[in-house]
């Protein structure tokens, strides 16, 4: 802070004469008096009656300084550029970079716009107020640069599933330093970053380590820039990954799952990996397959199904990843059966027919569908009738009837056979007619 070599009223009145000058001298007092600003000119104060605010922009874009006085005395306002170069005196512009441009000169305010902004114009800009005694503020522009460029770099461009893989992300010479996010799919992941500083900008690295899976085939890996001079701006590679196949066994029939001696038995063999399986193989563990069994493909068809068939055949597809299968247990069952129930004396006979059902391969169980209760209601109605038919013989029978005689009345109380003979003769003789009892 020092005194001014000349007085504020004696600038003012040398800018007064300028103004009042000849055109062909006008323009050469100005610069003169420019020139005695800048030089003799070393401001003091604090700047209290001038007002004014730092300035942040994105590079290309544009600049506003404004100085602002509060109370106004018509004093004269200049602006200064970091070099304090005087880019505007009053109205004039003595700097020949066409990039500032007057916005509003008053005695109140002087604002100026800086376009396409590069870095080389940040710095402090002065605002002076030629007072007395003179008074001095600054603003600051900073200038904010996004990544010139974003490149997302990926160690393998095939994965092989559960390989751990390093993905790189840079973003170059941007200021302030970015911040890089990661995400896979829509779930954000955690990277580890370097940062390289050269000349005022700064170089990015983020790292990532990435296990993969067959569930990330196909999704995109993401470099998200977190810069204050740019939005949405992103990078992202897709993720490619292969995989053991992964196999399926498909009943084709029959249709209801169950298998009985006689039927057809069709099963196919799905297989999806990466790279896809060009075949399928069949096999029947711990045997051959049936000389009747035919492979199509992937198709396996056994006809004319026999017990003898039973067992687990299995389905194997392989690709450069590895081997898969998937196994079928076949467990053939008896054909429909009819079952006759007990007779009665009737000429009426109940069917009971079982009907088994199962589904083989899976609990070799068989669900029989029971008419016990027909058969029971049938057995107790017939057990009616036996016993209905029993009664009505004991009753007839005990109800049969009786025939007496007395021909031989008097006999049964003789002592011997001579004498009941003749007890019997007589009583014969005695007898006036013979009498018959039906009860």
């Amino acid at each position: 802070m020092a005194s001014a070599v000349l007085p504020s009223g004696s600038l003012c009145a040398a800018a007064a004469a300028a103004a009042a000058a000849p055109p062909g001298l006008r323009l050469r007092l100005r610069l003169l008096l420019l020139l005695l600003s800048a030089a003799a000119l070393i401001p003091t104060g604090d700047g209290q009656n001038l007002i004014t605010e730092d300035v942040t922009v994105v590079e290309g874009e544009v600049a506003t300084i404004s100085c602002r006085v509060k109370n106004s005395d018509d004093s004269v306002i200049q602006l200064l550029n970091p070099n304090r170069q005087t880019i505007y005196f009053r109205d004039f512009r003595p700097l020949k970079d066409s990039r500032f441009q007057l916005v509003n000169f008053s005695n109140s305010e002087l604002r100026v716009s800086l376009t396409n902004v590069s870095i080389s114009d940040e710095g402090r800009y002065f605002c002076q107020l030629y007072t007395d005694p003179p008074q001095e503020i600054y603003t600051t522009i900073t200038v904010l640069v996004p990544p010139r460029n974003l490149m997302i770099d990926i160690q393998k461009d095939t994965a092989v599933e559960g390989e751990e893989i390093e993905v790189n992300c840079t973003a170059m010479a941007s200021k302030p330093a970015t911040t890089i996010r990661w995400f896979k799919g829509n779930k954000e992941l955690t990277g580890k970053s370097e940062v390289e500083e050269w000349s005022d900008m700064y170089t990015v690295t983020s790292q990532l380590m990435l296990t993969v899976g067959k569930e990330d085939d196909g999704v995109p890996v993401i470099c998200l820039v977190d810069h204050p001079a740019v939005k949405d701006m992103q990078t992202q590679r897709y993720l490619e990954v292969q995989y053991k196949p992964q196999v399926h066994i498909q009943l084709t029939y029959p249709p209801q799952g169950l298998t009985r001696e006689g039927d057809t038995l069709e099963l196919t063999c799905e297989a999806i990996g990466k790279p896809q399986p060009v075949m399928v193989n069949w096999v029947r563990l711990d045997d051959d397959l049936p000389q009747h069994a035919v492979v199509s493909g992937s198709n396996l068809l056994i006809n004319n199904l026999n017990k003898t068939d039973n067992g687990t055949y299995r389905c194997e597809a392989s690709n450069v990843v590895g081997t898969a299968h998937s196994d079928y247990t076949l467990y053939v069952y008896d054909p429909p059966t009819t079952i006759p129930p007990p007779t009665t004396t009737t000429t009426t006979t109940t069917i009971l027919t079982i009907i088994t059902d199962s589904r083989a391969g899976e609990d070799n169980s068989i669900r029989a569908v029971d008419h016990a209760v027909i058969g029971g209601v049938v057995a107790v109605v017939v057990f009616a009738m036996l016993c209905l038919l029993i009664i009505l013989g004991r009753y007839f029978a005990r109800h049969k009837g009786t025939y007496f005689t007395h021909e031989a009345k008097g006999a049964d109380d003789a002592a011997d056979a001579d004498t009941a003979i003749i007890n019997a003769e007589g009583g014969q003789n005695n007898s006036e007619e013979k009498k018959e009892y039906f009860i």
